[in-house]
């Protein structure tokens, strides 16, 4: 018996891995030896492991999102021996661990399992997928990967892409590898053989993030450029990005710039302050460069203007576009 258990934020990835898997029973994935399970009949699965494939030596089940792997309650100590003298009230993950683990040998030659989650508790079950198995995070990919991999998808098309261009594109549109094959393939349609991508065609086709476009604004907003801010600004309007998302990103935009000064101030690790993610550490650099413009006062009056905005929009005093627009005018004149 083949056993996995595969979970993490890089789905891309991820998926690729089931395909794989699939792609091994090719001959299974359309009849009635592959089964699909979620939490709506997860509770079926152990009659699934025991029931015999048809037609062929293995059958394939593939569980996703089942609640399996979440992190239970806690129980007191008499309520728990009393789960494990009795298998009937045992939690249907400790169940079904304790099913694979004294049927293993049975099951090895007839079925293979794959629980697919978006995040897992290191329960009973997990423990005995790693022991037996193979347990995989998907993690999302860091910077230099995520270069390499876009890199190659150019090149396999015959495109050309730079590694500080390909840096720039993850920089625009985030470190998911489904957006960034996404973006890429728009790109390589648009440039053709034989021809390489710059910024500006990614300026031209590609979808930013949101938190990539607040990036561009506050440089404008540091450089006291009104118009270009301003223009952002009603870009981001224009493309109907919901005004209070504006808002909220800008605000924890300017919230990361003061935590990157007061950290600098006591001489702390930014990454660390930032509470950034692995995949993230690329940004330190753009956070510090920014965080120049605005001294510590400053970006306090900036995050406060904000608050005071949303608080007051709530109440109806004030339209959020006229009161956006009112705060870039008067940081930008500064």
């Amino acid at each position: 018996m083949a056993i996995y258990l595969f979970y993490g934020e890089e789905t891309y990835l991820l998926e690729t891995r089931i395909k794989k898997i699939k792609k091994e029973f090719a001959q299974l994935v359309q009849g009635i030896n592959f089964i699909q399970i979620d939490d709506t009949n997860v509770a079926e699965l152990i009659s699934d492991l025991e029931t015999p494939a048809f037609g062929f030596d293995k059958k394939l089940i593939i569980a996703k999102n089942t609640g399996l792997f979440k992190k239970e309650k806690k129980s007191n100590k008499s309520d728990t021996k009393k789960k494990k003298n009795d298998e009937s009230k045992l939690p249907l993950h400790e169940k079904i661990a304790k099913y694979i683990e004294d049927n293993k040998d049975d099951l090895k030659d007839s079925v293979d399992l794959l629980f697919v989650e978006q995040e897992v508790d290191k329960n009973s079950l997990y423990q005995t997928i790693d022991k037996i198995g193979e347990v995989k995070e998907f993690t999302l990919l860091k910077l230099p990967e995520l270069i390499t991999n876009i890199r190659k998808i150019a090149l396999a098309y015959k495109v050309n892409i730079n590694d500080e261009t390909a840096k720039y594109l993850v920089e625009c549109c985030g470190t998911s590898m489904q957006d960034l094959i996404n973006e890429i393939r728009k790109l390589i349609e648009y440039k053709g053989e034989n021809n390489t991508i710059t910024k500006q065609d990614i300026d031209l086709l590609c979808t930013k993030q949101i938190q990539a476009v607040i990036f561009g604004l506050t440089d404008n907003l540091g450089k006291k450029e009104t118009g270009k801010a301003l223009a952002i600004y009603n870009g981001l309007i224009s493309n109907k990005e919901p005004i209070q998302k504006i808002l909220i990103t800008l605000y924890n935009h300017f919230k990361k710039l003061y935590i990157v000064k007061i950290a600098e101030k006591y001489n702390e690790d930014v990454a660390t302050a930032m509470n950034l993610k692995p995949n993230q550490l690329f940004l330190v650099g753009k956070y510090k460069g920014q965080a120049r413009y605005f001294n510590v006062q400053e970006l306090r009056e900036i995050l406060n203007a904000l608050i005071e905005l949303d608080a007051n929009y709530k109440v109806g005093l004030i339209p959020l576009e006229i009161g956006m627009e009112a705060i870039l005018c008067r940081y930008c004149s500064k």
